[in-house]
């Protein structure tokens, strides 16, 4: 017995889309689960007028990325060309296609306004020839119902009477989706078709397709199983927009989203596994996946919970794992890819490995992406620290016991003997009590000196390793500007 044989099979026409990438990985799960089991990639890329290079190059990268790895392909649908067509004359040989040379503004005049959307069959029995403005229609029944089994949803009935006579070769004599799809599928021995719920209308005509090549060919293909999985919705619960949210999965990698928490949130997108458990290890999603278990009411895309998942996962790396992890955003001139060509905000010459090696921990517990790390550290590294004016003038510039909590910072850490977070703490403890300030109060106008910004990691510990000089003239700077 041969195992699952799936395929994701994405148009290059946008970034790659988060659903896409959903899509992919619930294949991938279904080939995963037997070892016998294929996950194909085949780029449907004979729209050559929506196409471009780069996004097909964006797919395959995404993907590396997320770790679903190929047992064949990639493939281009475009390279199928031959097979697609001559799929197209067998079927219209076998008297399943027709000649139509109806334009759209034909075709309405003739329905008049208020009729039913869709073709009207007029050249159904015409006998057109094939011309330079024709085109191949699919004779669909006009009995009966085509039912799609579907794992996810049950049985969905189509009526057949209304489904058009559906377009199948245009005039300029490109295969469309429809057949170009069922051809490859049929060839690659497809057991399994997974993918977004948009494209269930689109199965009861596949479905023709699929048993017409099958009666013409003589090879009878067993019918793919179908899984329509559900929508993806934004907080307003509609539908994802390609232009209002976030849907592009190549942005979140540039971000710092780890591709592990990436890949956890998406399997948790219509379907979860046994216990209440969120942080979800891949074995136990290859093992306990079932499509029959994935929800057909729509998810929600919610990307403050993917942040708050990709922050566990990133407190759970090794101090070690988080310096490597992390290189891409603070080392980009040693890492083989960097996000989006973005550099951070020091030079080379500025940055400090072993410095960043003592500093990651602080970070780490408190970043969400890796994409935040640098905003985070850069005054560790960069010689003169640019104030954020805002929190400037809140708790320094416009406030009296900020100036005089300055001061008298200056003075006892001037004094110190060991200079180390401990006795950091208890002298900025003893400046606060005098001037009547808690320690919340007495670190802030401390911090935006040094660090340019009222967030970030530990101050205490951040001092110690910036060092007594560095911190002292910067407390004397911010002073000055006043």
């Amino acid at each position: 017995m041969s195992g699952p044989r799936v395929r994701f099979a994405p148009s290059p026409t946008g970034y790659f889309h988060v659903g896409s990438a959903r899509s992919a990985l619930f294949n991938w799960l279904v080939a995963r689960q037997d070892p016998a089991g294929v996950f194909i990639l085949r780029v449907e890329d004979t729209d050559a007028e929506r196409n471009r290079e780069d996004w097909v190059e964006g797919i395959y990268s995404a993907m590396a990325w997320l770790g679903l790895t190929l047992d064949e392909g990639p493939f281009r649908q475009s390279d199928n060309f031959a097979a697609h067509d001559s799929a197209a004359q067998l079927l219209r040989r076998s008297g399943y296609l027709y000649y139509c040379d109806c334009s759209l503004a034909q075709i309405e005049k003739r329905k008049g306004p208020g009729a039913t959307p869709g073709y009207d069959g007029y050249c159904r029995d015409r006998g057109v020839e094939r011309g330079t403005k024709t085109a191949l229609r699919f004779r669909t029944p006009q009995e009966g119902v085509t039912v799609v089994h579907d794992l996810i949803r049950g049985d969905v009935e189509f009526v057949n009477n209304l489904i058009e006579d559906f377009v199948v070769v245009r005039s300029s004599g490109i295969v469309l989706y429809a057949l170009a799809n069922v051809t490859d599928d049929r060839h690659d021995r497809i057991t399994h078709i997974i993918r977004g719920e948009e494209h269930l209308a689109n199965a009861p005509k596949q479905m023709m397709l699929w048993e017409a090549l099958n009666a013409a060919t003589g090879d009878e293909v067993p019918l793919a199983l179908y899984a329509h999985l559900p929508l993806l919705v934004n907080e307003q619960r509609k539908k994802l927009s390609k232009r209002k949210d976030p849907v592009a999965t190549e942005t979140y990698r540039d971000q710092g989203y780890l591709a592990e928490a990436f890949v956890n949130y998406l399997a948790l997108l219509g379907w979860s596994p046994r216990g209440d458990e969120e942080i979800v290890p891949l074995a136990t999603l290859i093992e306990q996946f079932r499509l029959e278990d994935v929800s057909h009411s729509p998810a929600f895309f919610d990307v403050k919970k993917l942040t708050h998942l990709n922050g566990e996962y990133l407190r759970a790396l090794s101090p070690d794992e988080f310096v490597e992890r992390s290189k891409p955003w603070v080392r980009p001139w040693s890492s083989a890819w960097q996000p989006s060509d973005r550099e951070p905000p020091w030079r080379e010459d500025q940055f400090d490995k072993y410095l960043y090696a003592r500093v990651a921990p602080l970070v780490q517990e408190r970043v969400a992406t890796l994409g935040e790390i640098p905003s985070m550290v850069a005054f560790f590294f960069l010689d003169l620290v640019e104030l954020d004016e805002a929190s400037f003038a809140k708790v320094i510039k416009d406030d009296p016991l900020g100036r005089d909590l300055l001061r008298g910072a200056v003075r006892r850490f001037e004094l110190l003997v060991s200079w180390d977070a401990v006795s950091l703490h208890d002298a900025t403890v003893e400046v606060g009590e005098e001037l009547g300030l808690t320690l919340r109060k007495a670190q802030a106008p401390i911090r935006c000196a040094v660090t340019g910004t009222l967030v970030g990691p530990p101050l205490f510990e951040s001092l110690e390793l910036l060092g007594r000089k560095k911190s002292i003239e910067r407390l004397r700077a911010a002073l000055e500007r006043v």
